[in-house]
Formats: structure tokens, sequence, C-alpha cells
């Protein structure tokens, strides 16, 4: 049977991969990759000679059927992204649903995922949660946030440093200062902090801080709304 295999790849430490995750990716034909400077060090690590091949958000939809035609004629092909579990805020979506259409069978790998530590370490309920990854930059921004103002489950959100206090100062409109939330940075390296406070408080705390890093922000849902 024909498949694709989405492997999720570490978001930090190299060790955090499993051995099911390097069999498959031994053993591909082709790995497709966000980056392939970023995915060698990886490959290099675990001894992997595996082709890369770069499928990214700018060239998907020009690369997904070539990718299709080579799994038909027996290919075994994997995708992953710089870190993490593809598809999630990261390529993915395109290329499974079109395997789909075409009656190919798609094997995701269970592996590492930004969100999920960050949502557990954060000290706020994790029973139930939304997960909104980035939000938009400018058109639809606002309203976005808004509509979230109702929203009694634990919220989880992605951003970039260059954009967390702008983030931060949304929250803070839109939400309030009092909200509980937690940020986590760098998880899994060697420099992981976890800033657990309220709203306003981690607003002061971020104004003092060079902020480098891939963020994960948790905030509280609407008390009022449960």
């Amino acid at each position: 049977m024909t498949k694709l295999y989405i492997v999720p790849t570490p978001i930090g430490n190299l060790e955090d991969i499993t051995l099911r995750s390097i069999s498959v990716l031994t053993n591909s034909d082709l790995i497709l990759c966000e980056d392939k400077r970023r995915s060698k060090i990886l490959m290099s690590h675990y001894k992997i000679n595996s082709q890369l091949k770069s499928f990214h958000k700018f060239n998907e939809h020009k690369e997904v059927n070539n990718i299709v035609a080579q799994i038909k004629n027996g290919k075994k092909i994997s995708l992953i992204s710089d870190a993490g579990t593809p598809g999630i805020s990261d390529p993915g979506f395109l290329i499974v649903r079109t395997c789909l259409e075409s009656e190919i069978e798609i094997e995701c790998l269970p592996g590492a995922t930004a969100f999920v530590p960050a949502l557990i370490n954060s000290g706020i309920p994790c029973d139930k949660f939304v997960f909104e990854g980035f939000l938009p930059v400018k058109k639809g921004r606002k309203s976005r946030l808004e509509k979230l103002t109702t929203e009694d489950r634990t919220m989880i959100f992605y951003e970039s440093p260059h954009k967390i206090l702008k983030t931060l100062k949304d929250f803070k409109s839109i939400f309030g200062p009092d909200r509980k939330i937690s940020i986590s940075r760098e998880l899994t390296k060697v420099y992981e902090e976890n800033t657990r406070s309220t709203i306003g408080q981690v607003i002061t705390i971020f104004e003092e801080k060079n902020i480098k890093g891939e963020i994960v922000i948790v905030v509280e849902g609407n008390k009022k709304f449960k």
C-alpha cells in the first residue's frame, strides 16, 4: 500500500526523537523538509543518509502533485518540518489532503510538539484547551482576539520574539491585565525558560528582557463563562 509518513522531529534537544522515527527516516527514499541546512544537522547526528528535498510554504503548491506521483510509483517518502510535528503551524496539511484524495494512506508518527509541554508545565488547566497557533499579523488580528474573550478553555498561541510584546499588550487590552499566563521559551534547549504570572506582570518582566528563541504562550480561559 502506498503511504506518506509524517515524522515529528525534536523541537530543540536532538535526543527527543523516537526510535521508530529514526528507523522510518533511515529507510526513506526521500525526506521532505523545510530547510535542508537545519535538517542536515539532525540527519548527521543520527547518521541518516536519505535524500533531502526542500518542501515548504513557498513551493508546496508547485511540488505536491510531483510528490504524490513519486509515492504512487513506489517511493517511500517522509515529511518533516524544522522542528516538531508537520502540520502544526508548519507545512503538512496540503500534502496530507492531496495524498488522501489520491487514495494514499497517511501514517503520522507520534512525537515532539512544542505546545504540549508548554501547556502541561504552565499550571493552567489543561483538561480542555484550544490551539490558536500564530495570530494574524494585521488584518483580522483584533477581531480574532475579540472572538476569544468568551473562550472558557485554556488558549495556546505561538509567537516570535520580536512580536511578543505587541501580542502581550494586545492580550492586556482585550483579556485584561489579571488573566493568568505562562510563556515558554526555547523549550528542551539549554536556556529553556518558563515565565508564569498575570498578563500585566509578564509585560513588565518582558519589557526589561532581550527576548530570543521560539515562544509558546498559554493563556487562562475566561472563568466567567465556565
